[in-house]
């Protein structure tokens, strides 16, 4: 198979703001082909340092081409990177980016399964080596919680009659097990005079449903930020770079809660001396200009928002809150019918 082509997005704003400090450490939480990486480390000085990771086999193999001394990359899922850094003797960066979403190797790659317009096996992992198909998934997945993922991570209107088409198909034993098959059923459950856009497919926000909840991309997004703001040393910048509204609605809303905490609970009434104090502080919005939209499409829909830590110091968190947080999550996760 051909080097499939990919454009890293909003590349120099994103380093331009990223990079405050060229002697320190900094993380690319999503190496994909090593756009951003690449960039990082001729802004770093010799003392510099990158650590990045990835939970895509294809992108690993990317990155064992990188061969600089400053750089070290790990193949997993973000959501590890405090016990990455951690294995790494590092307890603080200079800044962290995450640029989320799907790219366009693994897009343009009919294998992969993330295509609706080439034909392929329907499989929708970032990495293939673990965790649920999508065609195994969508085989035995209730209409009820079907529908569900496709509203809630596809915002789709018509979730509840594309569930019940793929599900009819299922128990007349047609399941789905290609992309082109999924692609179908899916435009044939949606009216042609309600589609919303001409130019889009209609099946594009469930492809977009069913691979978010796959690949527990929201989950894993809430878990690196938490991380992130706890690694940034004072002074160390986060930056996320979103494609669609509910990864920057995460994004956007973790910012702002850490930014002005003082209107978390408004329940709670305090006295100025014990308000919480900022932990972050936005720094910049940044979108795809006119260039780079024509450029490359798939920029179009990009949002850069970038935060920075500021001096104050963290919550303490107990023991038995930690356990809290982890429980919720895990509840959380049961409760959207998140996969192992």
């Amino acid at each position: 198979m051909s080097e499939l082509l990919h454009l890293p997005v909003l590349l120099r704003p994103a380093v331009d703001l990223l990079v405050t400090d060229p002697s320190g450490t900094y993380v690319d939480a999503t190496f994909g082909r090593g756009g951003h990486s690449r960039a990082l480390l001729a802004r770093l000085s010799a003392q510099g340092r990158l650590v990045a990771l990835d939970r895509d086999p294809q992108a690993a193999a990317a990155a064992a081409s990188l061969a600089d001394p400053r750089f070290h990359f790990f193949h997993t899922r973000f959501s590890r990177i405090a016990e990455i850094l951690s294995t790494l003797g590092l307890e603080t960066v200079a800044g962290v980016l995450v640029d989320l979403g799907i790219s366009s190797p693994q897009i343009d790659d009919a294998a992969r399964g993330f295509s609706l317009r080439m034909d392929g096996p329907l499989d929708m992992r970032m990495d293939p080596t673990t965790g649920t198909p999508a065609a195994e998934w969508l085989a035995s997945v209730p209409v009820d919680e079907l529908a569900r993922v496709i509203r809630d991570h596809g915002e789709e209107r018509f979730a509840s009659s594309i569930a019940k088409a793929i599900v009819a198909r299922r128990e007349a034993g047609r399941p789905v097990a290609g992309t082109a098959e999924l692609a179908a059923v899916v435009a044939g459950a949606i009216p042609v005079r309600n589609r919303r856009d001409a130019a889009q497919h209609p099946a594009t926000r469930t492809f977009q449903a069913v691979r978010i909840h796959i690949n527990q991309e929201l989950e894993e997004l809430s878990l690196v930020l938490e991380q992130a703001l706890r690694i940034l040393a004072p002074g160390g910048r986060l930056a996320a770079i979103s494609f669609h509204s509910l990864e920057d609605r995460i994004v956007k809303r973790f910012i702002a809660a850490h930014a002005r905490p003082e209107v978390g609970d408004a329940r709670m009434p305090l006295r100025a001396d014990e308000l919480p104090p900022a932990t972050l502080t936005p720094v910049a919005r940044v979108l795809p200009d006119a260039a780079e939209s024509a450029a490359n499409p798939r920029a179009r829909s990009a949002v850069l928002r970038v935060a920075e830590r500021t001096q104050a110091p963290l919550p303490q968190r107990s023991a038995a809150s930690a356990a809290s947080a982890a429980s919720e999550r895990r509840g959380g996760a049961r409760r959207r019918g998140r996969t192992s």
